[in-house]
């Protein structure tokens, strides 16, 4: 069962999309008469705040190298877990006329599993104004959850709202140590993303007949087919997806041949 490969790629698309939400966020600076004398857009980037940090402490003095700018924003993946409130029925399936091919197929798909992805966000500034203005650009925006449209399932033609929702906000004043040292205020921001994964998509071709042998004398086990009837699309050509209409043909049998349960043929 397991080992049939397949990528949907979507968790990368719930990461990018999460990222792009926060990715156009803008900071100006002012002097004491109102006028603007900076505009920025804030850099955006995945990784742990640690990394941030580490590479803000290794040259405060910019002896050697430069060190990271601030503001920035970063973010990156805290859990994935399973929701079970969300969970859907796991017989209905998708069902899409793949038109790719020359001759057209059926495209399958069992409903997809739910999911929640737990992404952290950091804001990081070494000004209290720089970081209170990017805090005050998304937090109006969470009441407490954002909606995002994904185009998570390609091949299907399959596309879902997926919400973030925020939990929780905590600040901290990252400054210690001597006067040469860089001070680094943080606020973090837990999130979460509702989303699904979807399994593999399964391909056939399209039915353009169905027969049904009608049988007598099912007691002895040995029935006797006596007609059949057989239902086909006008015209025969019609795929999946056209508009047609139905022939139906009855046929009756007088060779009184017997249809065997054990091998399915007639005998």
């Amino acid at each position: 069962m397991l080992g049939q490969q397949f990528y949907h790629e979507t968790i990368r698309k719930i990461i990018v999309a999460f990222g792009t939400t926060f990715n156009n966020i803008q900071l100006v600076r002012k002097d004491n008469s109102g006028n603007i004398t900076q505009s920025m857009k804030v850099p955006l980037a995945y990784g742990p705040k640690e990394k941030f940090l580490v590479r803000l402490r290794a040259d405060a003095d910019l002896s050697s190298k430069v060190a990271i700018t601030l503001p920035r924003i970063g973010f990156e993946i805290q859990n994935l877990a399973y929701d079970g409130t969300r969970k859907l029925s796991r017989v209905q399936k998708f069902k899409k006329v793949n038109t790719g091919n020359s001759t057209r197929t059926l495209d399958t798909q069992f409903m997809p599993v739910p999911y929640n992805l737990d992404i952290v966000l950091y804001v990081l500034a070494k000004q209290s104004d720089d970081a209170l203005q990017i805090v005050e650009q998304i937090l109006p925006f969470f009441q407490p959850d954002y909606t995002i449209t994904v185009n998570d399932m390609a091949d299907m033609g399959i596309k879902r709202d997926v919400p973030i929702i925020l939990n929780s906000i905590s600040y901290e004043d990252n400054y210690e140590g001597d006067f040469d040292q860089r001070r680094a205020l943080i606020y973090t921001m837990n999130f979460t993303c509702k989303f699904y994964l979807y399994g593999p998509v399964t391909s056939s071709n399209i039915i353009r007949t169905v027969q049904a042998d009608q049988y007598t004398d099912m007691p002895d086990q040995s029935p006797k087919r006596e007609q059949r009837y057989t239902v086909t699309p006008s015209p025969v050509s019609a795929d999946a997806d056209d508009d047609f209409g139905f022939n139906e043909t009855t046929s009756f049998f007088t060779d009184a041949k017997n249809f065997n349960p054990v091998t399915g043929k007639d005998e």
